[in-house]
């Protein structure tokens, strides 16, 4: 439309330009009188060329004898021009004026009836016996395999929009809400609307009435043992709330001297027991319970597909049921040919207990264990269940299981668990460019996985995956250090140091009191050179004396025990899914092409 309205201004100046009257006086003269070299035209060819334009024989006759203006331009153009010329000019664009209006009005009639049926879309009355309103709006940030999410929810007590963000709940507006969900301005959109039924007395809040009032109505018709259930989640809640924020910081600060690797949190049992279960005396059933825990959604559907069951036959057989059937099922995933994407070990501890040969009843009294366990009270039929669990687990003897294997078998899976926990936020971290908090992930997945891979290779992860994004990190932190030192700024060249001595130097130490690989040996030998060769450079005297204090400790790896302190803590069953995560990251590692695993 905009282009057809240019080309009608553009006929109507070439109309006014033709029939206006020039600016200057303009000479009168007969066609007949003009020249040959008014024409343009040489004394050789004057004679058939004046003839070929005004003959009097020809139908133009007439119009020879017309009067014309003739006016001097500064731009090639005709010298002359008869009135029924201009004549047909000036009809030829009115014509075309004509009908590019026409046009343009045809254009906006389409848009018109485009637009009544867009409005009209929705008017049919079968479309509005329920009445619907916007309560919420899920956006994603990001693309297909990562991302952030928030919500907008509206809060009908107080008329207006919340945004949700993690642990961030703020007010918002109806403009914000737009901005983020139609998409264009950055890389978020919604990407899930939902909508609530206005005759639902819940979902809006009448006069008088507070949220709080209505949820705590809403809980006092809730089943008893829901409401344990929820109770015992909030607890929990609760309690990681509190680790998360003594989590503060993930700046890594070296432990005193003299402390090793195995003094640290990170490989004792015990204390992992005590991370996985705060509060439990029994240390030798709380990693049990923790992976009994983490995997009660596929016990609670191994239960729920026992319903038939349990309605002709009765509990036991319920129970016997679906013990065999997750049995059967686990078994047969842990037979399934390993996928660069997918490590099936992080989905169950028994996956794990099968790929390793762990001992039958082992297995038998895990499986039983997470049938037990108390947070499976969703309805009748799974309290019945976990009770008859729970008397069979108390009739296994000490003769009958020894608890000490059974115990270090779950060591093993909680530190497995824990070891791929540090290794993908490691990686994470590295391709987000956070080499200094990743590097200390990476050392310490590397240490308690070669601790795991002593008692066989399919007990840990994959060590040279660790291994080369460990040699990526420390390398690029070099290569960081080394340029804060060479600007000779004092704040740089302090944090270019501390680079140095708590994360590249103790990460060497590792590396070289292990069994060191040709590939890390040769690392190191390009960062021992890369600070040697200052030497023989003209550097400033105070570059000189920080260079010497720990160049020593970078040559010499026996000269002191240096170590590195554990990172924050990330328990195990966090709320990310692992194998998502895992998925992901693999998919991004092996997708890369400046990446090879070995």
């Amino acid at each position: 439309q905009n282009g057809l309205g240019g080309m009608v201004e553009a006929i109507d100046h070439s109309i006014a330009s033709l029939t206006s009257p020039p600016p200057s006086p303009a000479v009168e003269t007969s066609a007949s009188e003009i020249t040959p070299e008014q024409n343009g035209l040489g004394e050789a060819d004057s004679n058939e060329n004046t003839e070929g334009l005004i003959s009097p024989s020809s139908p133009s006759a007439a119009a020879a004898s017309a009067h014309v203006m003739v006016e001097t331009t500064q731009h090639p153009g005709p010298r002359t021009v008869t009135k029924e010329e201009l004549h047909y000019v000036v009809s030829c664009l009115q014509r075309w004026r004509t009908e590019v209006e026409q046009d343009i009005q045809d254009l906006r009639n389409c848009i018109a009836r485009a637009t009544q049926s867009i409005d009209e879309i929705y008017m049919d009355p079968s479309l509005s016996q329920v009445p619907f309103h916007l309560h919420a709006v899920l956006v994603h940030e990001g693309q297909a395999n990562a991302g952030h999410y928030w919500a907008y929810i509206y809060s009908h007590s107080r008329k207006l929009w919340l945004k949700y963000n993690d642990i961030s709940v703020t007010k918002s507006t109806w403009e914000e809400l737009e901005r983020d969900s139609y998409g264009g301005l950055r890389n978020a959109s919604a990407y899930c609307l939902i909508y609530i039924d206005d005759k639902l007395p819940h979902c809006t809040a009448g006069e008088g009435n507070t949220e709080a009032d209505e949820r705590w109505n809403e809980v006092g018709v809730m089943p008893p043992g829901l409401k344990r259930y929820i109770r015992e989640e909030n607890q929990r809640f609760d309690q990681e709330v509190e680790e998360w924020e003594e989590q503060h910081s993930c700046k890594i600060t070296p432990l005193e001297p003299g402390v090793s690797l195995q003094s640290a949190d990170f490989s004792s049992s015990e204390s992992d027991a005590a991370e996985l279960s705060p509060g439990s005396a029994h240390n030798e059933r709380s990693l049990s319970s923790e992976h009994a825990l983490i995997v009660k959604e596929q016990t609670a559907q191994a239960i729920a597909n026992t319903a038939d069951s349990f309605e002709k036959n009765g509990v036991e057989a319920a129970l016997k049921e679906a013990f065999h059937e997750e049995y059967s099922r686990l078994r047969s995933l842990s037979q399934e040919e390993p996928t660069p994407h997918s490590d099936p070990r992080l989905q169950h501890v028994l996956v794990y207990f099968f790929q390793n040969g762990a001992p039958e009843r082992v297995v038998e009294r895990t499986l039983l264990e997470q049938f037990a366990d108390k947070n499976l009270s969703y309805d009748e039929r799974s309290i019945s269940i976990m009770k008859v669990a729970r008397v069979k687990l108390r009739e296994i003897g000490p003769d009958d299981m020894d608890m000490e294997e059974y115990k270090k078998w779950h060591e093993d899976y909680s530190l497995f668990r824990k070891v791929s926990v540090y290794l993908l936020t490691g990686l994470e971290l590295y391709q987000n460019g956070k080499c200094q908090e990743a590097l200390t992930y990476l050392v310490y997945a590397y240490q308690n996985n070669t601790t795991l891979l002593v008692k066989g290779m399919s007990r840990g992860v994959e060590e040279s995956l660790i291994a080369l994004y460990r040699r990526k990190c420390l390398l690029e932190l070099n290569d960081t250090a080394a340029s804060l030192f060479e600007s000779s700024q004092e704040a740089s060249v302090t944090e270019g140091v501390n680079i140095m001595n708590e994360l590249v130097i103790p990460c060497m130490h590792f590396i070289i009191n292990n069994d060191i690989s040709k590939e890390d040996l040769e690392a190191i030998e390009v960062i021992r050179s890369c600070w040697c060769s200052y030497l023989g450079q003209d550097i400033d005297e105070n570059l000189r004396l920080k260079l010497g204090e720990f160049l020593p400790r970078l040559l010499d790896c026996s000269s002191e025990i240096i170590v590195l302190k554990e990172p924050p803590r990330i328990r195990p069953n966090s709320p990310y899914d692992l194998c998502s995560r895992f998925a992901a990251i693999m998919e991004s590692i092996h997708g890369a092409s400046a990446v090879t695993v070995k």
